[in-house]
């Protein structure tokens, strides 16, 4: 959030770390817009339902963490190649940074 801002939306599925009281108090303090998708529906949340699938194959699944500071890193690490240095089919080939960038310059074109 102190990189991109508070997001208007949130949006989750019904797991308990989603609908906790602190949780829904958390983003009603900041103005954030809380919308589930229905129980056993995930493809209403495919995007996120597919790079948590990534994650935990390519990730998690790979590495028995020491500590938290080992999962910190790990996750950091790969991370940065997902966002940095693998290409997306589905940002023409772009990684995430180059789309953003892309992206960031198409606005600043036009004014917004």
């Amino acid at each position: 959030m102190e990189l991109h801002g508070t997001p208007q939306i949130f949006m989750t599925d019904n797991g308990p770390e989603f609908t906790s009281r602190k949780t829904l108090k958390w983003m009603k303090n900041r103005g954030i817009r809380h919308i589930l998708i229905e129980p056993g529906k995930p493809n209403q949340n495919a995007w996120i339902e597919s790079f948590n699938g990534r994650m935990r194959d390519e990730c998690l699944n790979l590495h028995l963490f020491e500590d938290l500071a080992d999962a910190d890193r790990t996750l950091c690490e790969w991370r940065e190649e997902y966002n940095s240095f693998r290409p997306h089919s589905s940002l023409g080939n772009l990684t995430p940074d180059q789309y953003a960038a892309t992206f960031e310059e198409q606005m600043s074109l036009q004014g917004a």
